[in-house]
């Protein structure tokens, strides 16, 4: 299918679409005409105010708590480029560059709501570097949340100016196409020329527009949307791993039936109770212990569809809390073209993101948790009855000893991430900031425990591939048997011992990418499993 342009309005942008533009599945981004005509209207306003010598936040005056400090007519333009190099004070690793990708669509879909008050050519030029595949180097630490992401945004946006700088893939001759991929062939030059190569000239800023282009939520929700958008495959391999570790576990299929779900009718619960019970019914390993004398399995088997299901529900809430906030304006001053007026707020502050993103990590640090309570079964002998840590000769050889070893680490590090940074708040620009969201921190753990989890689940498909191995010549239903053997493509049975470090990453990326998911859909038959899971 050939891309599509996705038009940005202000209004109704989605998770997935960003996703696509973020990760260069679509063609850039187009300013909606009624967009377009938002923009000079608020525009108006602004110039009005200024030839009036109105007194405007961040116009006529200085910024945070030198708001009154006035600003002479004539320093109005070194007020802007000062506003963005002053806060271009970040530290630490690079955004990744989908999320860089995704921070400038939702900064034009922010202009597209036409109460940023900017020139129409600056909305433009954000819209080129989409366009041409220029990729800001924005560092990730340095914003609490409030102005919004201050110093991400300012690294952000420096290189429409002409400072800065930017990522450009030499490759494709700037494309925009296949971004995040493009970064280990890109090279890492001054915004200066990288606008010299796509024939971009730098802009000169006016009045409101460093501004503007400072304030708002854009860094902490493209971290967390494109979180989200993996946390849902995420969450359908989770399931699909559980499924197979209840058939290796010889586990029962009861507590999956629907009279629990009318008992306890959670959507996200439901969902998880009526997939697992699509992936497991019929299989012939299920049949042979059916008369087995065992009457309860362990919680983290019996209790998948309330853990499951909680994470879903989560990650649902923030998916909504998330697409509302890619559409709206979180910038300060706001720009009313209906009354002209310029007013001061704090649409700015992150906690409706910190809040959510806070708490995706702790649903998702319960997947992992129980996920590895399920690996760990697999490889104990006394609770599994398969050899010791399903290797063929335990003793001469330790099979997954040390996978569950790092399932285990990753499950602690969640848990130390998933303490809320929306609860935290430190005072900033001399007490005028006195109550921040800690937003970003809050994103970026989300994302990194996303990570930590996707390879926690990768572990648990391993293990529960192996262990089906030993339960040969059962099999397991067709759907699991089709996950199994896509598995078995990238990494064969472990009939001696080596290392497991690039299988599980191999895993991990058969997670992310959906292809377990796409395994037991096709397998299962069209419309047979809900996939991915209801949000």
């Amino acid at each position: 299918m050939a891309p599509s342009h996705i038009e940005l309005s202000g209004d109704g942008l989605t998770i997935d679409a960003l996703a696509r533009i973020a990760r260069g599945a679509d063609e850039p981004p187009r300013l909606a005409q009624a967009a377009r005509d938002r923009i000079r209207a608020s525009r108006v306003v602004v110039e009005r105010a200024v030839a009036e010598g109105r007194r405007v936040y961040g116009v006529t005056t200085g910024f945070g708590s030198l708001s009154d400090v006035n600003i002479a007519p004539d320093d109005a333009r070194a007020l802007q480029i000062n506003l963005l190099r002053s806060h271009a004070a970040g530290v630490g690793e690079p955004l990744a560059p989908d999320v860089v990708r995704a921070m400038l669509a939702l900064k034009l879909n922010t202009f597209a709501r036409g109460t940023a008050g900017v020139r129409e050519s600056l909305a433009d030029a954000v819209a080129a570097l989409l366009e041409r595949g220029i990729m800001p180097v924005v560092p990730s630490q340095g914003s609490v949340g409030a102005s919004g992401d201050l110093a991400p945004l300012a690294h952000l946006c420096l290189p429409l100016v002409g400072e800065g700088e930017t990522w450009i893939d030499l490759e494709r001759g700037g494309s925009a196409r296949g971004a995040a991929a493009a970064l280990a062939r890109a090279r890492r030059v001054p915004a200066a020329d990288a606008l010299r190569g796509a024939g971009i000239a730098p802009l000169a800023l006016e009045a409101i527009e460093g501004l503007a282009l400072i304030n708002g939520t854009q860094a902490m929700t493209a971290v967390l949307a494109l979180a989200l958008f993996d946390a849902r495959r995420l969450l359908g391999a989770a399931q699909i791993a559980a499924a197979l570790s209840i058939d290796a576990l010889r586990g029962s299929v009861v507590p999956f039936r629907e009279e629990f779900r009318r008992a306890r009718p959670h959507a996200g619960g439901a969902a998880v109770s009526a997939n697992l019970t699509r992936l497991l019914a019929g299989s012939p390993i299920n049949a042979s212990h059916r008369d087995c004398k065992k009457l309860q399995d362990a919680y983290s088997l019996r209790t998948i569809p309330a853990v499951l299901g909680a994470a879903i529900e989560s990650v649902a809430h923030a998916w909504r809390i998330v697409e509302r906030e890619m559409n709206s304006d979180t910038g300060n001053p706001l720009v009313f073209a209906e009354t002209g007026e310029i007013l001061s707020g704090g649409n700015f502050h992150g906690a409706p993101v910190a809040a959510a993103a806070d708490f995706v990590a702790i649903a998702l640090t319960d997947v992992a948790s129980i996920a590895e309570r399920r690996v760990n079964r697999l490889v104990s002998p006394q609770l599994s009855e398969l050899p010791a840590f399903l290797a063929r000769d335990p003793g001469l050889h330790s099979g997954l000893m040390i996978a569950q070893y790092t399932a285990a680490a990753l499950v602690s590090e969640c848990k130390a991430l998933s303490h809320p940074a929306s609860v935290d708040s430190i005072p900033t620009s001399a007490e005028k900031e006195d109550h921040v969201s800690m937003g970003m921190t809050a994103a970026c753990k989300a994302a990194r425990v996303l990570r930590n989890v996707e390879h926690v689940v990768a572990i648990e498909i391993l293990a529960a591939a192996q262990a089906i191995e030993f339960l040969r010549p059962l099999r397991t239903t067709d759907a699991l048997e089709a996950v199994h053997a896509r598995v078995r493509a990238v990494s064969p049975a472990v009939e001696a011992d080596r290392a497991l470090g690039s299988d599980i990453e191999t895993v991990a990326a058969l997670v992310r990418e959906g292809s377990i998911i796409d395994a037991a859909h096709a397998a299962a038959g069209a419309g047979a499993l809900e996939w991915p899971p209801p949000l």
